[in-house]
This record gives C-alpha cells, structure tokens and sequence, in this order.
C-alpha cells in the first residue's frame, strides 16, 4: 500500500503540472483554474449562484466573489436578480462567456484526445474507469453508492418529473408548461412499458431515484427508438452513472431490431452533447422551438445500427 500511495502522489503531481495548474495558460485561457471551472459549472447549469460556485468549487464566499466580479468585468458573465428571491443573483453566460467555454471544452478534449491516442483501447477505459472511481473516492462523506437497475419503481413518475423541474426551472428557466409535458409524456409512456422495446432504467442511491433514462420503441415509428427523459440529479454529474445509465439502454436498443437510435434536445448543453457523440450519434437537425415554454434551438441527434 505505501508505494502504491506514493505512486498516486506522484502520478497527481505531474497531471497537475501537465494540465497547467501551476500557473501560466490554463485551458488555453488566461484565467485561473478557479474561474476557467466557475464559467463551465455555469455553462453546464450546475452552478446558478456565487453560493453553488462556493459549494462546487470549495472556495471561500469572499474569493468567488472576486473571480466572478473579474468575470463580470470580461464581459463573460451577467449577473440578474433572482426572481423568486431578491436577495439572490443568478449567473448567466454571455454569448462572449459562452464562446469562450466552447473554446475551453474544445481545448480540453484536444488534451484529452492526444493522451488516449497513445494508449491502447484497453488502458484509455482503465483510466477512464480508475479516474472516475478515484474521483469519487476522493469526494468526502460516505454517500451510498449509485446502483442502475431497471423497470418500474413505486414513484418513479412523480420523482423523474421532479428532477427535471427542478433541474431546468434552475438552469434554464423551464416552468409549469414544461412539468407538465414532462408529467404528462412520462405518464402515457408507462402504460405502455411492458410492451416490447420500450424500456426505463433508474440510478438509484439507496432507495432515492437520482437518474432516469427510457427507451421507447414505438412512438416515433417502426425500427426507431426514441431516447428520452435522460438526466442525472444536480451535483451527481460526471460520476459515471449518467454514462452507465446511456449505456444500459443503448445496449437494450443493440439488443434489439432497432434501425436506429433518436434524441430530441437543444443546444447550450455542452456536457451532454459530448456524452451523446462518444456514444455514437450525430446532429441531424436544428430548429427554434419552444415547446418547452422557453424559446431555445432544438436538436435532433441520431445513432445508425452499430457495423460489426
């Protein structure tokens, strides 16, 4: 065990010096690490406050709001008043922050790319295994841990529709129209489970539902299915549950006579397109929409029959 843990040490070293942590370009910014995750947090919609920042990113109040102030100052942030609370300010990307964040992931997945390129494809998902289990190892607390199970589960309709209201009221300004398409969907969808292709998958923690995916194999025609309600709960993303999740059903469909794979979402959600075209599927379409009550550009993203 000790020259395991000194390896651990020495391999953290040189990954921090690597990726520029020390100082100098970071990201391909010149801004600190601090505020090059503040802007991505914001981005992805898991930080909507100063007070999120200080949580997510274990910094003191007084030093986020410093680097937001900066970021502000930029012209990368704006900052607007909370509508259900005066008190609170709610952090918005600019389309100047939102370029820049582009920037920063394409950067990143550049870094990325080159050092998986020189590993064979069994070492790359050793890493990407032992990085996410000692990511979550490092987390403190002792949380129960994420199983995936599938079928239904008492509540599950209430507690999928819960967490995508509260997820998109607070990342995106979703309201009551959208609850309710989500409610209302969800619902049609279970009576129709036990029939053949559709399927849901749950990550549970303990007996809390924390993520939902579905497969439904009807609603969008013969040999189609339809990739829908797929969310993690805030502050559980990049775990790996959420891929484990995408996962389970992209092997229900493989499984399956499926001709191919479809997903309706829109742009802005960064995280999640990245997630969708390491699992195979493509932008096919774009369009203005606001069927969720909120106007935003709508994509359609599509997965062909895995060639042998």
């Amino acid at each position: 065990m000790p020259d395991m843990i000194e390896e651990i040490r020495t391999a953290s070293r040189e990954m921090v010096r690597q990726l520029g942590f020390m100082g100098g370009q970071f990201a391909g910014t010149d801004l600190s690490p601090s505020a090059v995750h503040s802007l991505i947090e914001i981005g992805a919609g898991r930080a909507r406050s100063a007070r999120d920042l200080s949580r997510i990113l274990r910094l003191g109040k007084s030093s986020v709001s410093r680097m937001l102030a900066r970021l502000v100052r930029m012209g990368d942030l704006i900052e607007s008043a909370d509508p259900d609370d005066g008190r609170l300010k709610v952090l918005h990307l600019t389309e100047t922050g939102q370029m820049r964040v582009q920037a920063i992931h394409a950067f990143g997945r550049g870094q990325v790319a080159g050092a998986l390129s020189r590993l064979t494809p069994e070492d790359a998902a050793a890493v990407v295994q032992g990085l996410s289990l000692y990511a979550e190892a490092l987390a403190p607390g002792t949380a129960a841990p994420i199983h995936i199970v599938q079928g239904y589960r008492s509540g599950m309709i209430g507690a999928i529709t819960a967490m995508h209201a509260r997820h998109y009221a607070r990342a995106w300004g979703f309201g009551q129209g959208f609850e309710a398409v989500v409610a209302q969907g969800l619902s049609e969808f279970c009576t129709r489970l036990d029939m053949p292709g559709n399927g849901i998958w749950l990550a549970l923690r303990g007996d809390e539902i924390v993520g939902s995916v579905a497969i439904d194999g009807q609603d969008m025609g013969p040999g189609v299915a339809h990739l829908r309600w797929f969310l993690m709960e805030d502050g559980l993303r990049g775990g790996g549950a959420g891929r484990g999740l995408l996962a389970a059903a992209l092997a229900h469909v493989d499984g399956l006579a499926f001709a191919e794979t479809r997903l309706w979402t829109f742009a802005g959600l960064a995280a999640a397109r990245h997630l969708y075209e390491t699992s195979g599927f493509t932008l096919q379409d774009e369009r203005q929409g606001n069927q969720w009550g909120t106007e935003v550009l709508e994509q359609l993203f599509v997965r062909r029959v895995p060639t042998p």
